[in-house]
C-alpha cells in the first residue's frame, strides 16, 4: 500500500496531479487547485443529474440527458468554466450551482462580509478585480447584500425570551435619503440581557424622531414577541422612553445611564475642566447608597464647580428618582447596570461600518448594513460578564420570583 503524504492522498496520486505543472502557478485558480475544483464540480454535477432522471423515470416520465452548457461562475477563488449537463425536458436544476445562478457558493459570503465591515459598492467592485481577477458589477454587490433582507424581516419578527434582567435602550444617528433629502436619522438599538448573563440583540428601529408614541410601538412590539417581564431598562433620558416602558412593563425598573449624564454634565465646562469636574462626580455615583448619594450632590453643588455650573448638579436632580435604583445592587453589578458601556460598545462597531457610507439611499438600506453589523457583533458574545455572577445573586434577592433563570 503506497505511503499517504496526506490524509486520503498517496505519494503517487500527488505526484501524478502535480506532473508537469508550474509549481508558481499550481494553487492558482488556473492552476491545479482549479482544474480540481472544475472536475469534482461537474462530477458532483453530473451526480445530480443521475439522480434526477432517475427521479423522473419513478415519476413516469420519459426523460434523458441531452449534452451540455458552458457556464462561467465566479468563485471566492476567481472564475470557473463547468460544463452543465441537460436534459431533455429542461427541468434540471442543480443544487450546486441553480439555474440563472453566476456565483459559487461562497462568494456571496465573501461580498456580504467585506459590505458588513462598511466597505463600499464601489471598492467591493475593485477589492475582487483585484484579488480575484473578476469583474463584477456595483449592481451585482447590491442583489448579493439584498439577499439578506429576508433574514433581517425574519431576525426583526423572532420570538423574544419571557423575561429579561436588563435591557439597554440607546440611539445613534446615520444619515439617510427621504423624499430626495438626506436627513439625519436615529437608529435605535435594544440589547436584552437574560438571567444567565448572556447577551442578545433585540431588535434596530429607524425613526426621524423619538417620542412617547414612537418608543410605546417599539415596546408593545416586543411584548407581541414574548416579552412578560423586564426587570431593569437601562436608557439615555430619551423623551417620553419612562413613561413608555412602564405603560407596557409596568414593574420595571427604569434607571438612567450615569455615563450619559456625566457626558451632559461635561458640556457646561471647557475641556481642561471636564477631568476635574468628572473627578468631583464621583463620589456621587459611587456612594454606598441613595442617601449618601444625595450627600455627596449637594457637597458637589456647594463646592467650586456646583457654583460655576448650577445647571450640573439641576440635571442630575431632574433625573434623581432614575438615578439612584442602581445603589440597590452591589458594587460588582452597578457597572453593569448604571451604564450602557454594552450598548455603546455595540454603537461604535455599528459607526465604524457606516462611516465610510456618506448617506444611504433608504432605510432598507441602513438596514440591511446596520443588521449586519450587529451580527457581526452578537456572534463574538459567548460569555456572561465577569462581574454578573454576583450581580444575579443579588437580583434573586431583590426581584424574588421574577428573575428567572431560562433552561
Amino acid at each position: 500500500m503506497a505511503k499517504n503524504d496526506a490524509e486520503g492522498f498517496s505519494k503517487e496520486l500527488l505526484d501524478q496531479l502535480l506532473a508537469g505543472r508550474d509549481p508558481k502557478t499550481v494553487l492558482d485558480s488556473g492552476g491545479l487547485v482549479g482544474d480540481l475544483k472544475k472536475a469534482l464540480a461537474e462530477r458532483m454535477l453530473n451526480a445530480e443529474m443521475d439522480v434526477h432522471l432517475a427521479n423522473e423515470a419513478e415519476a413516469g416520465f420519459r426523460n434523458h440527458r441531452n449534452g451540455t452548457s458552458g457556464k462561467t461562475v465566479l468563485t471566492p477563488d476567481g472564475s470557473l468554466e463547468l460544463s452543465i449537463p441537460r436534459d431533455r425536458h429542461g427541468r434540471f436544476d442543480p443544487a450546486l450551482i441553480g439555474k440563472y445562478r453566476r456565483r459559487f457558493p461562497g462568494f456571496d459570503d465573501k461580498i456580504i462580509a467585506l459590505y458588513a465591515r462598511g466597505v463600499s459598492t464601489r471598492d467591493i467592485q475593485a477589492h475582487v478585480r483585484e484579488l480575484y481577477g473578476i469583474e463584477i458589477s456595483p449592481d451585482l454587490v447590491s442583489a448579493v447584500t439584498d439577499s439578506v433582507i429576508d433574514e433581517v424581516t425574519a431576525w426583526q419578527a423572532r420570538p423574544l425570551e419571557a423575561s429579561y434582567a436588563i435591557v439597554f435602550f440607546d440611539a445613534l444617528r446615520v444619515k439617510i435619503r427621504d423624499e430626495g433629502l438626506v436627513k439625519n436619522k436615529a437608529v435605535y438599538l435594544a440589547i436584552g440581557m437574560r438571567a444567565s448573563g448572556h447577551k442578545e440583540v433585540l431588535g434596530l428601529w429607524i425613526e426621524q424622531s423619538e417620542g412617547a408614541k414612537f418608543w410605546l410601538r417599539v415596546m408593545n412590539e416586543i411584548r407581541g414577541r414574548g416579552t412578560q417581564d423586564i426587570l431593569i431598562a437601562v436608557v439615555d433620558g430619551l423623551k417620553g422612553f419612562p413613561e413608555a416602558i412602564t405603560a407596557v412593563f409596568p414593574d420595571t425598573v427604569v434607571q438612567t445611564c450615569i455615563v450619559h449624564l456625566i457626558r451632559y454634565s461635561m458640556q457646561f465646562a471647557s475641556w481642561k475642566e471636564r477631568k476635574a469636574i468628572a473627578a468631583a462626580l464621583k463620589p456621587v455615583y459611587r456612594a454606598e447608597n441613595a442617601e449618601a448619594a444625595a450627600t455627596e450632590l449637594e457637597t458637589f453643588d456647594r463646592g467650586p464647580w456646583g457654583r460655576k455650573y448650577p445647571a450640573i448638579a439641576q440635571s442630575w436632580r431632574r433625573n434623581w428618582e432614575a438615578v439612584i435604583p442602581f445603589f440597590a445592587c452591589p458594587a460588582e453589578g452597578r457597572k453593569i447596570i448604571y451604564t450602557t458601556n454594552a450598548i455603546e460598545s455595540l454603537n461604535a462597531s455599528v459607526r465604524k461600518a457606516v462611516r465610510n457610507k456618506g448617506h444611504f439611499p433608504n432605510d432598507q438600506a441602513a438596514t440591511k448594513l446596520i443588521w449586519l453589523a450587529l451580527r457581526n457583533v452578537a456572534a463574538k458574545w459567548k460569555n456572561p460578564p465577569i462581574t454578573w455572577h454576583a450581580a444575579k445573586a443579588q437580583l434573586a434577592i431583590q426581584f424574588e420570583d421574577r428573575f428567572v433563570l431560562s433552561e
